[in-house]
């Protein structure tokens, strides 16, 4: 078993009841709504990492304002000749402020949209659960940074 760990860092902005979000194409071509960001580079800190995501994926230029928590995800996939791999990723999720820029899709990357959405209509968005557990903190803002295991 091969083990991975992938360590990102993602942005929520509500902006006059609206909720930022880029459209994430996965590798079978399905698209899904998920929050700008994205893995750190090697040796990059986490809140750079976070401006640095969005301005790729949304042509805001962003602010974080506060670390809503952390969000601890593991699975196993199939990798090739038969072997699977372990993966572990650690997902740190900001409050952001948009304070500059114009909003514009991702050029050549994973997103190929970027755009605001009311909150209420979010359930009914197809989405990564990224933007559930996101909006979640951001609604509770959890002393320990992290949601418990029945979401609260």
């Amino acid at each position: 078993m091969h083990e991975e760990l992938r360590v990102a860092a993602y942005a929520v902005c509500v902006r006059d009841g609206r909720l930022l979000l880029a459209r994430w194409v996965a590798g079978d071509g399905s698209k899904r709504w998920t929050l700008p960001g994205g893995g750190l580079e090697h040796g990059e800190d986490p809140y750079d990492a976070v401006i640095r995501e969005a301005a790729e994926e949304t042509g805001y230029t962003v602010r974080p304002v506060a670390l809503l928590g952390v969000d601890s995800l593991r699975r196993r996939y199939p990798r090739k000749l038969g072997m699977f791999a372990d993966f572990h990723g650690l997902r740190l999720v900001y409050e952001a402020r948009v304070t500059g820029g114009a909003l514009r899709p991702e050029q050549h990357g994973s997103t190929d949209l970027a755009s605001w959405h009311l909150l209420d209509a979010v359930p009914a968005l197809p989405r990564v659960s990224l933007v559930d557990i996101g909006l979640t903190l951001w609604r509770t803002r959890p002393a320990v940074g992290k949601l418990s295991p029945s979401g609260d």
